[in-house]
């Protein structure tokens, strides 16, 4: 942590879900006074005992922040907590500055972000790459697009949040279009991961043993080395559940022009995930599983090869 970042600042948080409960106790645990509220509000209520102060709206939290970290779900809940006479926006002043950690659709952060320099203060999108255990230990990515003078006022509170801040552009939205491009291509690995399990397993190779040998290999990304083991046992708190994979891969899909094939491959498995009712579960460990079974489903694995 830098020395900027050891000077208190008041600093809100807007949504204290898995991602952003660890924020703001991460916050807490640095020296800032801590704003907090969330839409569904036992969530935010449980942070009241790591030194949290809960207020009652997102304009409240504006009003007693001068940075606040927003991580919604979507681009509608983006706009839940923004837009209104309750939302972040109503509170702001010149000093603010939002950095909007949730994934949503570059144009919705857009568009939020000229609402934001409208009321005279200014807004970065702000998304994170990395699991709950980064969150927690401060080691996520931040990507970061927007106007740099912004970011140097927000960097000391992201400097807490993240091992790296990286500026993506002036542009508002840039690093979320980023960031859906990372998540595109977790969603396409899980699903490379899952058929090469499957291939290894009509072998009759140990799926723990083919996982392990695979993780050492030159395939093995960063990624793949934390959420493969999913496909083994699921972890115990959710990481990144289904359905909010399948959210980012439509949002990514949708804005590649039809070129995505593989992307459109993973969307149609998660969908299928999610319509079956599992979108609450882990994706890593459903998305391997299908990807499996989809290839188990085309063959008992005894066709003939032809002789070289």
């Amino acid at each position: 942590m830098n020395e900027a970042a050891a000077i208190p600042l008041r600093v809100g948080v807007i949504g204290t879900g898995a991602m952003g409960s660890r924020f703001a106790r991460r916050l807490v645990s640095a020296g800032h006074e801590v704003h907090a509220c969330n839409r569904t509000p036992h969530r935010a209520e449980a942070l009241r005992g790591s030194g949290v102060i809960v207020q009652p709206s997102p304009r409240a939290v504006a009003e007693h922040a001068d940075v606040l970290i927003c991580m919604v779900w979507d681009s509608a809940a983006l706009r839940a907590v923004a837009l209104g006479a309750g939302g972040f926006v109503a509170g702001l002043a010149p000093r603010h500055v939002v950095a909007d950690c949730s994934t949503v659709e570059p144009e919705a952060s857009a568009h939020i972000a000229a609402a934001v320099a409208q009321a005279g203060a200014a807004m970065l999108d702000t998304p994170v790459s990395g699991s709950l255990d980064a969150a927690e230990a401060g080691q996520v990515m931040i990507m970061v697009g927007g106007p740099s003078a912004a970011l140097d006022r927000a960097r000391p509170v992201l400097d807490v949040l993240g091992r790296a801040v990286l500026h993506v552009s002036e542009a508002n939205g840039s690093a979320l279009a980023l960031k859906l491009a990372i998540n595109l291509q977790v969603a396409i690995q899980e699903v490379a991961w899952g058929e090469g399990l499957a291939l290894a397993e009509a072998f009759g190779i140990d799926r723990s043993a083919a996982s392990q040998i695979m993780l050492d290999s030159v395939i093995a990304s960063p990624m793949l080395r934390y959420r493969a083991p999913f496909a083994l046992a699921a972890p115990p708190e959710v990481w990144a559940s289904a359905a909010q994979l399948r959210k980012d891969v439509d949002y990514a899909v949708r804005r590649c022009r039809g070129r995505a094939v593989a992307g459109r491959y993973a969307l149609d498995l998660l969908t299928k995930i999610c319509a079956d009712g599992r979108g609450d579960r882990e994706a890593a460990e459903l998305m391997v599983a299908a990807a499996g079974g989809e290839l188990a489903g085309q063959g008992d694995g005894q066709e003939e090869v032809p002789a070289s």
